[in-house]
């Protein structure tokens, strides 16, 4: 209670200190407010004005309410077609949902569709092919008569037949694809928080897998955002590393240190750092801690000097202005006279100073020419490094008498130079190196920055994304408006099409400019891949940017809420080399899963073959259904736990990104699955048809029924299983790679489980018995089976040295999942994509609700006819419907936007019947009116059952439906 009175009592004082010391007047234009204030601009952009809008979508639904705290259900709304063509595309952009789908995500959707559809079909025609076989074989060949007692051996016949078939449609369709994905994608976001990338979104890493350019901000992220005095100019010497304090004047050194020390903000400090082996912490203005570090890079502490003139014993403090451009404070000597020290701009500071110290630390006169020569021998070669030029200065007055400390312009003249320092925000060591990755990589990176064009682009040069010699473009905010605007202001995507190919640098820019940029090269069309743009930012200003890049990085450490919000991916780490790892983690899930695709596809078209082939030449599946299953664990569940889980190498950004178009399954892995696939037809087929002469064994084929397992099958199945093991190692490898047992010990999950399956494997064989279709074997057979298993490795490098331009037609296959184009009621203004499921369920709905509406309208036609008839037996707000046997529900209409029509236009009469009989004959017109406003109108359905005749044939008639 004390420490709270105490603290309440202390809160009063400097309230009432602070109201004192802030006493006065002032004046305030206002220029702007609302969204046309810079911050109402930037929300604006980061689309802060849409939850209205999705507000306003919401209305319009049918709200079906059980009582008895039942859970409420929402339907779309029953509308006639109604409408302009304007109309039409407001509704489609209301009701249609839109889901924002990756890349990855697209081309395994309609690879997932194309290889389900041919899986369904295969499955189709083996239980087809079987029935017709067996009942052609039996009833016209053998001409067998169907009889009773014998329905149940054929019921069992058919069964299998359709188990068969099950079995084919279970290998075929690839269950596995989203487990895979998932799988790749949770191992990839837990590994990247380890390499820093903390991922909010977890299809982003995979979309910086396909990422072509990166737009980045300058401080923090490219640089330390340390100030950092790295030259200086004192003396008349000019030093380009810092100076030891023993080689100066001690009387330049001795102002140096005061100049500063004083002359800054008291708030402004270094301190140690947290962590040991750490920088120190700059607290404060960054220029003036890059001023206090040469202080202390000088030998000397500035502290004692505050300590002896503490803040409340400045005289006279001009601060800094973007007017002065300088910031000045005056303190009193000993001796009564005063001293001014100055810093700011150097090209300013330097036009007020008639004297300069000279290299024994006396003052000599300063005239015009020593002033240009000193421009063009030390200013302008500091700036063209890329460094802040900062002038320290210094006058002394006499105190009588006092000067006019208001005369501003005399006070701040015939100043004395000090020295000149150069300081800069010094690259990140790694991020030249990381940059050059990425150009190798094929990714293009560009410095989009509020600082001067001659800064921004010294540290591009030294980053390395500008290279002397090469044809780019290092403009300004205001030129790169100009280029891309037209007459009336407006942007032009042809414009912008001429300017970002060549763009390296954007200086001086704003927030809006940051968000055309990256906006216009995400629209360009003039390459045949859409370009994916990854922007990195810390401040709120970068926040539109951010959210409209395919994949946003913010700064973990500088950033702002705002920025992080808007971000997909934090960088805990604030550094740019972070992006490199997000950028080989993304192509590594791109890879992980291409990898799963080519073992998978390879199983699925032998084993549908097998299944297909077998079934119809011998009338049974040589691998069983049990067996199947156990097959499709192997290359579902277990594949993809190990070849998701591979982790990245270097020679990931060795090549150039995929993009948006280029197919998932390229022509060598066409090429690898033709020809697995073919390997392990041919063996499956001699073992099928030969096995039993080969191996000097009984034959399985045209077994009966019920019989036993077969040695004949059982090898077939354990070479089968074999097969995939060992082509499950040459799966690691999808460019053609030679060497597919490469870091295959850096992945022990992948080796558990090959070592897992082949013991589990074994079991079964051995011990399996009936239930698993399998006989035991002995050793010499073991050693057959996994001498052809390891064929698959030997086949893998026959398959290696053909190359890829023998095989064109491979191209074709290639393309297999290219990226459709959707149509043109399924894109909305943005582009973006819809599920396929989705979409599915949703015409499904569609259809659904058609046939409720029109079973509706029909009711209430009838219902219309016989309150006519029977008029003043039942009350005129009594309506039945098909809901008529649900327990009293309340229908609510609340319509305030045109929605998809949802009937036909053979369905419009109907309709404006529906509509003059679904009101209440007192008011037509007041609750047709009410529909089409938006009022809600509740049809009370309670009292409908009991006002109807049980007898009625009508009420019969709804009562069934």
């Amino acid at each position: 209670m004390q420490k709270s009175l105490a603290k309440a009592w202390r809160t009063l004082f400097f309230l009432i200190i602070g109201t004192h010391v802030m006493e006065g007047s002032g004046r305030m234009v206002v220029t702007a407010v609302g969204v046309n204030s810079q911050t109402g601009i930037i929300f604006t952009l980061l689309g802060a004005g849409t939850e209205e809008e999705e507000k306003k979508e919401k209305k319009g639904k049918i709200i079906i309410k059980k009582q008895d705290g039942a859970a409420a259900m929402e339907m779309q709304p029953l509308k006639s077609a109604e409408g302009g063509e304007a109309d039409e595309k407001e509704r489609k952009k209301v009701s249609v949902p839109k889901k924002e789908k990756s890349v990855l995500q697209g081309k395994l959707t309609k690879l997932a569709v194309q290889i389900g559809k041919a899986g369904l079909l295969m499955s189709a025609i083996t239980v087809i092919i079987l029935v017709l076989y067996f009942a052609i074989d039996n009833f016209v060949m053998q001409k067998r008569p169907w009889m009773p007692e014998c329905t149940p051996i054929y019921i069992q016949y058919f069964v299998k037949f359709f188990i068969i078939g099950v079995t084919v449609l279970v290998v075929a369709v690839p269950e596995g694809l989203p487990l895979a994905v998932t799988i790749s994608l949770a191992y990839s976001v837990k590994k990247m928080m380890k390499d820093n990338n903390l991922v909010r979104h977890l299809d982003a890493c995979e979309t910086m897998g396909n990422a072509t350019a990166i737009c980045s901000d300058k401080t923090g992220t490219l640089t330390t955002n340390r100030m950092t005095a790295v030259q200086c100019y004192i003396g008349d010497v000019h030093y380009k590393e810092i100076p030891d304090p023993g080689v100066l004047p001690p009387k330049s050194l001795e102002l140096v240190v005061n100049a500063i020390a004083i002359n800054s903000a008291y708030t402004t400090k270094i301190l140690p750092p947290d962590k040991e082996g750490g920088l120190p912490k700059q607290v404060g203005n960054k220029t003036e801690c890059g001023l206090l570090g040469l202080v202390l890079d000088l030998k000397r502490d500035y502290q004692p000097i505050r300590n002896q003139i503490p803040e409340e014993k400045l005289y006279k403090v001009y601060t800094f202005n973007s007017v002065r451009k300088s910031m000045s404070t005056v303190i009193k000597l000993p001796d009564g006279s005063f001293r001014m020290y100055s810093k700011g701009a150097s090209e300013i500071v330097l036009k007020k100073c008639s004297h300069i110290l000279s290299e024994v630390g006396e003052a000599r006169v300063f005239r015009p020419r020593d002033k240009d020569e000193m421009v063009k021998k030390v200013i302008e070669p500091m700036a063209c490094d890329g460094l802040r030029t900062i002038c320290v200065a210094y006058r002394d007055f006499s105190s009588n008498p006092e000067p006019n400390w208001e005369d501003e312009n005399n006070i701040l003249s015939d100043l004395t130079a000090i020295c000149v320092v150069g300081i800069e925000d010094p690259v990140r060591p790694e991020v030249p190196d990381a940059i050059q990755k990425c150009q190798r990589a094929g990714i293009t990176v560009r410095m989009v920055t509020g600082d001067n064009i001659n800064t921004a682009r010294a540290i591009a040069i030294k980053c390395g994304i500008i290279h002397p010699g090469e044809d780019f473009l290092c403009i300004d905010g205001k030129e790169f408006n100009r280029r891309i605007r037209n007459e009336k202001g407006e942007v032009e995507q042809e414009r912008i099409d001429k300017v970002w190919p060549k763009l390296r640098v954007l200086a001086r820019s704003s927030p809006t400019d940051k968000h055309t940029l990256v906006k216009g090269i995400i629209d360009s069309t003039m390459a045949d891949q859409r370009q994916v743009v990854a922007v990195t930012g810390d401040g709120t200003n970068d926040g539109p940017a951010l959210k409209k890049a395919d994949v946003g990085f913010a700064m973990g450490i500088a950033g702002t809420d705002v920025a992080k919000e808007a971000s997909d991916i934090i960088l805990t780490d604030d550094n740019f080399s972070s992006i490199v790892k997000a950028v080989m983690w993304g192509r590594n899930v791109y890879d992980s899963i291409s990898k799963f695709l080519q073992f998978q596809l390879t199983v699925n078209v032998v084993a549908v073959i097998v299944a297909f082939t077998g079934a119809c030449i011998t009338q049974d599946s040589p691998l069983k259904a049990v067996q199947m299953l156990w097959v499709n664990l192997i290359m579902d569940t277990f594949a993809s736990l190990a070849l998701a889980t591979e982790p990245p190498t270097e020679s990931l950004l060795k090549r150039k990104p995929y993009g948006r178009n280029k197919p998932l399954i390229s022509s060598t892995m066409t090429k690898n699955i033709l020809g697995h696939g073919a390997y392990q037809l041919i063996i499956i087929f001699t073992l099928l048809f030969v096995g039993e002469q080969i191996f000097d064994i009984d034959s399985g084929r045209n077994a009966p029924l019920h019989s036993p397992p077969s040695e004949h099958y059982t090898i077939i199945f354990n070479t089968f299983v074999m097969m995939q093991l060992f082509n499950e190692i040459n799966a690691r490898k999808i460019h053609g790679e030679r060497n597919v047992f490469d870091g295959i010990f850096r992945n022990p999950i992948f080796c558990s489980i090959v070592f897992g399956t082949f013991a589990v494997q074994i079991v079964i064989v051995q011990f399996g018995g009936k239930p698993f279709s399998c006989q035991p074997l002995d050793l010499e057979k073991w050693m057959w089976c996994v001498f052809l298993g390891l064929g698959e490795l030997v086949w893998g490098q026959v398959i290696a040295t053909i190359p890829n331009s023998r095989l064109r037609f491979l191209r074709r296959a290639g393309q297999l999942t290219q990226k459709d184009e959707l149509p043109e009621e399924d894109v909305n203004e943005e582009n973006e994509e819809i599920d396929h499921a989705e979409r599915e369920l949703r015409r499904g709905q569609i259809l659904w609700f058609r046939g409720l509406n029109r079973i509706q309208t029909q009711i209430r036609v009838v219902n219309a006819f016989r309150s006519s008839l029977y008029e003043g037996l039942e009350k005129p707000d009594s309506r039945t419907s098909i809901h008529n046997f649900m327990t009293h529900p309340e229908f609510r209409i609340e319509d305030s936007t045109p929605n998809i029509p949802l009937i036909d236009d053979t369905d419009d009469d109907s309709a404006r019947r529906r509509r003059k009989y679904s009101s209440q004959p007192s008011s037509p017109n007041k609750n047709n009116n009410a529909i089409d406003s938006g009022i809600n109108l509740t049809i009370d359905t309670s009292k409908s059952a009991a006002s109807s005749s049980p007898a009625s044939p009508l009420h019969s008639l709804e009562t069934s439906l």
